[in-house]
């Protein structure tokens, strides 16, 4: 049995802080062949689709699609602000090899 990702109430909070819900947009978590490590995580505002899984909390959504499903089982989603930037990011269990950017993985 697949395990969702999980999304941490800090990563719901900025969600809220830039109103995604009140412009019925949600953040959608998408992983695509590419990057530099063979998979890579795109990560945007979207529509939430029919197929999608939905997580909510706060009044906000976060989406995967079918597809990029099994790539983040049991993954977290968060939300990290350093003195780097700031910018959601991905705990990946299954990512055996990931680049320096986190944004790509490899499994």
């Amino acid at each position: 049995m697949q395990l969702p990702p999980k999304v941490t109430p800090r990563a719901f909070a900025r969600l809220a802080e830039i109103g995604a819900g009140d412009q019925g947009q949600a953040l959608r978590v998408a992983v695509e062949g590419g990057g530099c490590s063979g998979f890579q995580y795109d990560i945007r505002l979207d529509t939430p689709q029919d197929d999608d899984l939905v997580l909510e909390g706060d009044g906000q959504k976060v989406v995967v699609d079918s597809v990029s499903l099994p790539f983040l089982e049991n993954a977290v989603i968060d939300f990290s602000d350093e003195l780097i930037g700031a910018r959601f990011v991905i705990e990946n269990p299954n990512a055996t090899a990931s680049c320096g950017c986190g944004t790509s993985f490899s499994i």
